[in-house]
């Protein structure tokens, strides 16, 4: 008989556990990991995600990032409406939707600049840094003012072997 703590921890194949940043979305993310779907796709997203939907095209859906990193202005997700893990995988058509979506919301909101990132796929040694593996796009404004004299705003892209989140 199994000692209470000593249960078989069940892993979700749309999330990565290792990659959370915070205590609020650990919570969240751990009911994700219970039921065993994807928080992404679109019968699920509601569900999880609190942020409003500021736009939807046909391919993606835009809004504010629920968890944002520390010292951004603004950054939002562009959330693929098909449950999608690799970007080779994506309608060619959706580059352009994406662009348009995110051309005209940094117009709006005033964004003076930023970058996008977007992670996709995992590997036999881990996954490259998504705590989600559905398909979806970072917008990020940097807050330079609130940066040390010599740091700089990073996006990681995979994550050690070893990595255990403190």
């Amino acid at each position: 008989m199994k000692k209470p703590g000593q249960e078989k921890i069940e892993e979700n194949k749309f999330i990565n556990m290792k990659t959370i940043r915070r205590a609020d979305q650990h919570a969240v993310m751990e009911e994700i990991r219970k039921q065993g779907h994807c928080p992404f796709c679109r019968e699920n997203l509601a569900k999880y995600h609190k942020s409003p939907i500021l736009k939807e095209g046909k391919y993606w859906l835009l809004t504010d990032n629920q968890w944002p990193y520390e010292k951004v202005k603004h950054q939002m997700l562009a959330i693929y409406k098909t449950h999608v893990e690799h970007i080779k995988d994506l309608d060619p058509q959706a580059g352009a939707e994406l662009f348009e979506m995110f051309g005209k919301v940094s117009k709006e909101r005033n964004m003076i600049g930023g970058g996008v990132a977007i992670r996709f796929g995992s590997s036999i040694h881990g996954n490259y840094g998504s705590s989600v593996l559905h398909i979806h796009v970072h917008l990020v404004e940097p807050d330079l003012e609130k940066l040390n004299e010599t740091e700089a705003w990073k996006f990681k892209f995979g994550q050690p072997k070893n990595y255990r989140k403190n």
